[in-house]
C-alpha cells in the first residue's frame, strides 16, 4: 500500500478561476502528486502525495515555476474540520464518556470533548476520513439524539448604524455652534485691522466709522472685564464641549485607564485646556474689573470636535457601507442541499435534503434548475448555464459542462446538475469572501497603525513642549519682564507684573497644545 502525505500550501498571485485551473492541471501530471485541491479565496492548496517519491517543497517549487508565490505551510492543523453539535439526552458523566469513548475510536475523530452541563459537543476532525454526517450517525446510534448548533447568518455584529447615527449627532451639534463662533472670530479678525484710534475718526467713510462702532459693541462689556464677544462665545462653546465632545471623554478615559496616549486623549487635553483656561481668565478679569478684555481660546473646542466628530463619521460610513456588502454576501449562501446516492453508472439511488454544514468533501449534490449551488464542486453530470455574477461579475450565463468548477452561492439557470462538493462549509469561496471582508473590517490599515503609534508619542511630546514652554515664559518674565511687556497686548498698570508673566505663559503653552491638536488631524 502507498502512504499518502497531506500538505498544504499557501499560494499568492492568482487572480481568478484559471489561475487555479492551470495550478491543478499541471500538477496532477507530476509524479508522486496523488491529488491536488486549490481555493482560489483562501490562497492555499491542499496536496496529497506519495512522500517517498515527492516531499512539500518541491511542489511549492513547482507551483512557483508556473509564476505564482508558494510556501509551505507548517501548521496543518488549518485543514481539520470543526463541529459544534447539540446533544440531547445524557443524564450522567457516563453518558459523556460513552461518546467521547465511541467518537475517539471512530477513523477521522481527532478530538472530541462533550459538556453534559450544556448540552454541547466539540469535534474536531479530519475531512478527508470523515464528515459531519457521519459524527451525527454515531451519536444517533448510541441512542441521543443530535443537531447542529445553529449559526447565527445574519451579520448584526458588523452593524455600525449606532455609531453612525452619535458621530453624526457630534457632528451636528458642534457644526452649529461652532458657526457663530467662527463668524464671531473672523468678524473680530477683519474689526481689529481696520484702524479705530480717535484722532483717524474724522477722515473715515460713515460706512467704516459703522464698522468700527459695531467692534466696539462686541467689545462693549456686560460687566468690568467681560465683554459681548467672550460672553457670547462661551455660551456656544459649552455645549459643543459637553455634546460635541461626550464620546471624546469617553474614550480618552479609557486610554488613559489603559494607560497609553491616543488621539482622543490629545483632543481632549487641547480642548478642555483651552475651554478651562479661557473660563479661568474671564473670571479673574471680572475679578479685577479689568478695562481691558483678555484674550480667550474658545473659538478652538468647537472648531476641533467638527473636523474630528466629521473624520469620524465619515470613517463609519464608509465601514457600514462594507458591512451592507457584506450582510448581502453572507444572505446568498444557501441553506440546504440536496444530497443524492448513486449506484453503478450513476443511476439515482436516493436522495436527502440535509443543512448546508452537513455537506461532507465527496458529496454527490443535485442541483436543480433555479436552484443555488451549496457547495464549491466539480460537475459529474448534467449541462447548464450558471450565472455566477455575484462572485465573478460577470454578467453573462457561464456554461457548465462535466468536469467544469462551480462556485457556491451562483444560480443555476436551466439544467440539472449532479456536482461532486470539493470544498464545504468554511471553505468555500463565498464563506472565504465573507471572512477577508470581516478580517479587513476589524484589521487596520498599515498606515492607521503608524498613525497610532507615532500618536503614542506625539501625545506626551506635545504636552511635554507645552509644559516647557510655560516655565520657559515664566523664567524670561522674572528674569526680564521687558521682553513680556512688548508681546502682552493691553498691559495696564493695574496688574501686577507677577500676573502678566503667569498670563502670557499660560496664553504661550495653550497655544502650543492647541496648534498641535489639529495635527492630529493630519494623522486622521
Amino acid at each position: 500500500t502507498k502512504t499518502i502525505s497531506k500538505c498544504y500550501v499557501q499560494v499568492t498571485g492568482m487572480t481568478c478561476a484559471s489561475c487555479v485551473a492551470n495550478i491543478e492541471r499541471n500538477l496532477r501530471r507530476e509524479d508522486g502528486i496523488h491529488s491536488i485541491l486549490v481555493a482560489l479565496m483562501a490562497g492555499k492548496a491542499e496536496v496529497r502525495y506519495n512522500p517517498a517519491v515527492t516531499h512539500p517543497s518541491a511542489i511549492a517549487e513547482l507551483i512557483r515555476e508556473l509564476g505564482f508565490g508558494a510556501t509551505v505551510m507548517e501548521n496543518c492543523g488549518e485543514g481539520d474540520g470543526i463541529l459544534e453539535l447539540v446533544v440531547r439526552g445524557m443524564t450522567c458523566a457516563s453518558c459523556v464518556h460513552k461518546i467521547e469513548s465511541t467518537l475517539m475510536k471512530t477513523n477521522g475523530v481527532l478530538y472530541c470533548s462533550v459538556a453534559l452541563a450544556t448540552n454541547k459537543a466539540h469535534i474536531k476532525y479530519d475531512p478527508e476520513a470523515v464528515g459531519p454526517r457521519d459524527v451525527i450517525k454515531v451519536i444517533k446510534d448510541l441512542g441521543f439524539t443530535t443537531s447542529l448548533v445553529k449559526k447565527d447568518r445574519s451579520a448584526s455584529h458588523l452593524d455600525h448604524k449606532q455609531e453612525i447615527r452619535q458621530w453624526k449627532r457630534s457632528f451636528v451639534v458642534s457644526f452649529v455652534f461652532c458657526i457663530p463662533v467662527m463668524g464671531l472670530m473672523i468678524y473680530m479678525m477683519v474689526m481689529n485691522s481696520h484702524p479705530s484710534d480717535a484722532h483717524t475718526h474724522q477722515n473715515m467713510s460713515s460706512e467704516e466709522r459703522e464698522a468700527s462702532h459695531s467692534s466696539m459693541v462686541l467689545d462693549y462689556q456686560l460687566l468690568p472685564g467681560l465683554s459681548v464677544m467672550n460672553f457670547l462665545s462661551f455660551l456656544l462653546c459649552v455645549p459643543v464641549q459637553v455634546f460635541g465632545g461626550w464620546h471624546f471623554y469617553i474614550q480618552a478615559y479609557r486610554a488613559l485607564k489603559h494607560s497609553t496616549a491616543n488621539m482622543d486623549v490629545l483632543v481632549v487635553l487641547a480642548t478642555s485646556i483651552a475651554f478651562l483656561y479661557s473660563f479661568i481668565i474671564l473670571l479673574v478679569a471680572m475679578a479685577e474689573k479689568a478695562k481691558v478684555n483678555p484674550v480667550t481660546f474658545f473659538d478652538t473646542p468647537p472648531m476641533l470636535f467638527v473636523f474630528i466628530s466629521l473624520g469620524r463619521w465619515l470613517e463609519h460610513v464608509a465601514k457600514g457601507k462594507t458591512s451592507e456588502a457584506l450582510a448581502r454576501l453572507i444572505s446568498l449562501q444557501a441553506t440546504e442541499a440536496t444530497i443524492v446516492t448513486l449506484g453503478p453508472d450513476n443511476v439515482l439511488l436516493s436522495e436527502e435534503q440535509v443543512d448546508v454544514e452537513l455537506v461532507q468533501r465527496g458529496d454527490i449534490v443535485k442541483v436543480v434548475p433555479g436552484g443555488k449551488f451549496p457547495v464549491d464542486g466539480r460537475v459529474i453530470e448534467g449541462h447548464s448555464m450558471v450565472d455566477e455574477s455575484l462572485i465573478t461579475g460577470e454578467a453573462m450565463p457561464v456554461t457548465k459542462k462535466p468536469g467544469s468548477t462551480v462556485i457556491a452561492g451562483s444560480i443555476n439557470q436551466n439544467g440539472s446538475l449532479l456536482i461532486a462538493a470539493t470544498h464545504v462549509g468554511a471553505d468555500t469561496t463565498l464563506s472565504q469572501i465573507v471572512k477577508l471582508v470581516e478580517e479587513a473590517q476589524t484589521s487596520k490599515a498599515p498606515i492607521q497603525q503608524f498613525a497610532d503609534k507615532l500618536s503614542g508619542y506625539f501625545v506626551p511630546f506635545i504636552v511635554a513642549v507645552s509644559v516647557v514652554t510655560l516655565l520657559a515664559w515664566i523664567i524670561i518674565g522674572f528674569v526680564d519682564f521687558g521682553i513680556v511687556e512688548k508681546y502682552f497686548l493691553g498691559y495696564s498698570e493695574s496688574i501686577s507684573p507677577a500676573e502678566v508673566i503667569i498670563r502670557f505663559a499660560f496664553q504661550a503653552s495653550i497655544t502650543v497644545l492647541c496648534i498641535a491638536c489639529p495635527c492630529s488631524l493630519g494623522l486622521a
